[in-house]
């Protein structure tokens, strides 16, 4: 009987104020969506530094002398340059490419620009030497140590490209974060002020309850399943958010080899479980700490 009346208890409360339930609801599942979209960004950008930094490489790109007089790099300049790259501790492999292979592999770059590779020509391009490292975080002592020699015209480090890029994603995942927390702050009002109100309504038969010998959290349960009862279902919502969001909308997106797919498994664990524990956590605290400094009154 104590079990069916806080039940019916808590349905009464959620009902009596349906409006404010339902708009903590929305906030909570907003706020949680949110947070599920930082989730899955961190768990992208991760991937894809892991894919992308596995091919990152340092591209020596060689003065023109080099480049139109040494088409296989065996003149002293070039084979000094790629015999000391390959010496290097921190170097995995070295592959020399003249400007006819730079112009093959511009060609299939820019296929679909057939204007732009008519005003190309081979002896725009430099011969360089691809450098894979073992440790690509480890790129810039490649840079330092080679710029500045004898043939070298540039060296180029993809992974500098990567960092901004990686740069303006975690910009995105930050503003995910921001957001969610202003959300989050907007559903504690929502759940502090719901509870109130339901406290309020139901003075009269709590006090009753009180005078016949009803323990205090036995009068308080009922306030604290209605805001853990509407966390969970804002959560829920959420949930159902990010996964009509992910077929909808990321699916189309996210394809190829540039950004790594977001699989269903991958929402639903570990980001599921995290947002319905998140709801219960924050709506039990909020509900306890909020019966604590009203409902006493």
């Amino acid at each position: 009987m104590r079990a069916s009346f806080v039940f019916s208890e808590v349905v009464t409360g959620l009902r009596r104020n349906v409006t404010m339930t339902i708009a903590m609801m929305l906030t909570t599942a907003v706020s949680l969506a949110m947070l599920g979209g930082g989730l899955l960004a961190v768990r992208t950008i991760d991937k894809m530094k892991s894919n992308f930094l596995a091919d990152v490489e340092v591209s020596v790109y060689l003065t023109d002398d080099i480049s139109a007089n040494d088409k296989n790099c065996t003149q002293a300049l070039c084979q000094s340059l790629r015999t000391s790259l390959q010496s290097n501790n921190g170097v995995e492999s070295v592959v020399f490419e003249n400007r006819d292979q730079a112009f093959d592999r511009f060609k299939k770059i820019f296929e679909s620009q057939p204007e732009l590779i008519a005003l190309t020509g081979p002896e725009s391009l430099p011969a360089s030497l691809h450098v894979k490292l073992k440790d690509p975080d480890r790129s810039d002592a490649i840079v330092q140590e080679y710029a500045n020699k004898p043939g070298v015209r540039k060296v180029d480090d993809q992974k500098k490209f990567l960092d901004r890029v990686f740069n303006a994603f975690n910009g995105v995942r930050n503003m995910a974060f921001g957001a969610a927390l202003i959300m989050a702050v907007a559903a504690l009002l929502l759940i502090a002020n719901t509870i109130q109100v339901s406290a309020f309504t139901r003075r009269t038969e709590v006090g009753i309850m009180r005078l016949v010998g009803a323990t205090r959290w036995y009068t308080q349960l009922p306030f604290l399943l209605e805001a853990v009862v509407a966390g969970v279902v804002g959560a829920v919502l959420g949930i159902v958010m990010l996964v009509l969001t992910k077929v909808s909308f990321l699916d189309s997106v996210f394809t190829g080899d540039v950004f790594p797919k977001i699989t269903t498994l991958e929402l639903l664990f570990p980001v599921a479980p995290i947002l319905l524990g998140v709801s219960v956590l924050i709506s039990a605290i909020t509900g306890y700490v909020t019966l604590r400094l009203y409902v006493r009154h």
